[in-house]
């Protein structure tokens, strides 16, 4: 089964290449309490996306699911409205996935799936320690359909300095494993176009076939659209780039459906070797 590849914008021409192209879901991302503070000092992708921006990437594409990533859960202040007003507006204006970001707590999590009320799928993302200390309690749970692991937060947790270390030290692979025993959909970070990333896409790609994860986000760096002058010139990134990660997931495919372990836990010692050189080459 091939990954279901999630790719971030607000904007309806690129959502609708992105979506030609054979992206699964788009992903709008309203996320923003808390995350600059988190995430200030790293190189990550803060979107600034509205409610209003969930109704016209609704409008705009047929096919893909939209997935939206709300705020924590929280009360309505001066400055934004409730948790339970922000779900009802985009679950109203389209959105047919929810992810939730950054809980530590089953209260959480449980106050999440009842706002939502079986009105859209639900997703986790596990970012926190407090979340992973929890995700036996987290399992138990009706209502969820997804969880993915976020690498970015869940690295900063742990006081990683490469958010892929936590590919090598157990952790991803201890929680997939878990949630494996369930019916819940899992997937974990996300990857770029082959032959590119800090830690090469081939490498994680393999590794999410390992695992049994079925879904990543594509990342910035597999379609950067700011650094790109033409929408002819995006068509094409998207064609080409989807076309060449599908090809390759055919190869991880046929290794796994041969129990070629051998494929596999090779590439778990070139990854473990390459985290190991990036992390200290990495000024402090």
């Amino acid at each position: 089964m091939a990954l279901k590849l999630m790719y971030i914008t607000n904007k309806p021409q690129i959502a609708q290449i992105a979506e030609s192209a054979g992206v699964d879901r788009i992903f709008v991302d309203l996320e923003y309490i808390g995350k600059s503070e988190r995430q200030g000092n790293m190189d990550t992708v803060q979107s600034h996306h509205t409610v209003e921006d969930v109704k016209i990437i609704a409008d705009a594409i047929t096919s893909a699911e939209l997935l939206v990533r709300i705020n924590p859960i929280h009360d309505a202040t001066a400055e934004y409205t409730s948790s339970k007003q922000e779900i009802d507006a985009v679950i109203y204006n389209g959105a047919r996935i929810l992810m939730l970001p950054y809980f530590k707590t089953l209260q959480e999590v449980k106050e999440f799936l009842k706002m939502v009320d079986g009105r859209a799928k639900t997703m986790l993302l596990i970012e926190t320690p407090e979340a992973v200390e929890i995700i036996d309690e987290i399992l138990k749970l009706d209502g969820i359909d997804y969880i993915h692991i976020g690498l970015n937060d869940l690295s900063l947790g742990y006081g990683k300095r490469f958010m892929f270390e936590l590919l090598i030290d157990g952790t991803v692979e201890t929680i997939c494993k878990k949630i494996s025993e369930t019916d819940i959909i899992y997937g974990f970070g996300g990857v770029a176009s082959l032959g590119k990333g800090v830690l090469p896409a081939e490498m994680v790609i393999r590794e999410h076939y390992r695992l049994g994860s079925q879904c990543a986000i594509l990342s910035r760096s597999f379609c950067n659209v700011n650094n790109v002058e033409s929408i002819e010139e995006i068509e094409k990134i998207f064609s080409v780039r989807l076309k060449e990660i599908r090809s390759f997931e055919a190869i991880c495919q046929e290794c796994l459906e041969n129990q070629n372990e051998k494929y596999f836990r090779n590439n778990q010692i070139e990854i473990e070797k390459s985290i190991k050189k990036i992390v200290e080459g990495m000024t402090v």
